[in-house]
């Protein structure tokens, strides 16, 4: 046999195969075999364990959002994800094979103007965002490729489901804590949502000892609340909101104000609910809507408002809050709705159509 005829088949036979998800654009979600890219030396390849499916995720296939970039071309979605890592490149040194692992969402490049001046992640200029981006493929495929600088260990206690929740619950974590954010048992926390984000928020502040407050219109969820940190619920439509968080705050209104919801009602609210000097935090919101609001109450009131776009040195401590809190709050039954990867279309449909019920819809890998 020719030797170039030999070591075609051998390439063959060794080249590693991938069932990728890719998203082409609106509701066009396809699922394609592919060749896994050779590892460069600072980057890990990782066999997915689970992965999450996210409002976000559901926005872009719906055409709703402008963040997931397949006006460039297709992309692997799938921001929330767990794994396990089957190589390392060569130059990779605090991560081995056989670790679990998650990553970071939203990626900084560490050397451009703004990270250099320590900006957040989001500033950077040559931010890349995993699961939204051709050049970032994300979790919804058997294998995926990230540098080393964005991949985190978890337990081995952990589940791969609970690796998939870190990104989620950081949003929550970082959107108290981070730009300067705090909580403690003399605030007084209305969350806005709650949907896996804002159940987050709710877990962050009820074990700092703070009145949590939180709003949602769907009873499932509200009565969800009510297990992960809530002291209160409340249903938006069942009164006016405002009346109603004034009642339960002696018309102080919150001292922490979390919208974790992204309705635009819920941002229109946030300055009526909030009290004086309140620190109202913004991270559900999502690209490409505008809301009206009255901004002179921002002023009079004293408001301190943050956004939140994505986190900031977040991943290790995200790990370190999730791991202490286990004992209090189970992260597995959040998840509402699990399907293997093979049914991804029958899953993402549930997400869409299920929304009161789909609270977590999660992809499974079947690995171990």
């Amino acid at each position: 046999m020719p030797f170039v005829l030999i070591m075609a088949i051998f390439y063959l036979e060794e080249t590693m195969k991938s069932k990728t998800a890719f998203m082409y654009g609106p509701k066009d979600l396809r699922v394609e075999e592919i060749e896994v890219p050779t590892l460069k030396p600072n980057q890990v390849l990782i066999q997915t364990g689970a992965c999450g499916i996210c409002g976000s995720d559901v926005e872009c296939f719906e055409g709703e959002s402008e963040e997931g970039r397949y006006d460039i071309a297709p992309y692997t979605p799938g921001h929330e994800w767990g794994g396990k890592i089957v190589e390392v490149g060569q130059d990779v040194s605090t991560l081995k094979v056989d670790m679990k692992v998650t990553g970071d969402c939203v990626m900084a490049c560490g050397v451009c103007a703004n990270c250099k001046n320590g900006l957040m992640p989001s500033a950077c200029l040559n931010m890349r965002e995993i699961g939204f981006r051709p050049d970032s493929p994300g979790g919804m495929g058997e294998y995926m490729v990230v540098e080393e600088q964005y991949v985190h260990q978890i337990p081995d206690t952990w589940t791969y489901e609970d690796g998939a929740w870190v990104e989620t619950f950081s949003i929550g974590y970082f959107g108290i804590w981070g730009n300067g954010g705090f909580i403690d048992a003399a605030d007084t926390a209305v969350i806005l949502g709650a949907g896996p984000i804002g159940l987050s928020a709710s877990m962050v502040a009820a074990p700092a000892g703070a009145k949590t407050i939180v709003v949602d219109p769907l009873e499932n969820r509200r009565k969800t609340a009510l297990s992960y940190g809530a002291d209160l619920v409340i249903d938006p439509t069942a009164a006016p909101l405002i009346e109603q968080i004034m009642d339960a705050t002696n018309s102080n209104g919150g001292s922490v104000v979390v919208e974790a919801s992204g309705n635009d009602q819920a941002i229109a609210s946030l300055f009526d609910i909030a009290g004086h000097s309140g620190r109202v935090r913004l991270i559900g919101h999502s690209i490409g809507r505008k809301v009206p609001v009255e901004i002179g109450k921002t002023i009079w009131r004293t408001l301190a408002i943050t956004g939140s776009g994505g986190t900031k040195d977040f991943g290790l401590r995200t790990i370190r809050f999730m791991n202490a809190i286990r004992d209090r709050f189970d992260f597995g039954a959040l998840n509402s709705h699990r399907y293997p990867f093979e049914k991804l279309h029958e899953a993402l449909d549930v997400a869409i159509k299920n929304k009161t019920d789909a609270l977590k819809v999660m992809l499974d890998f079947g690995i171990k």
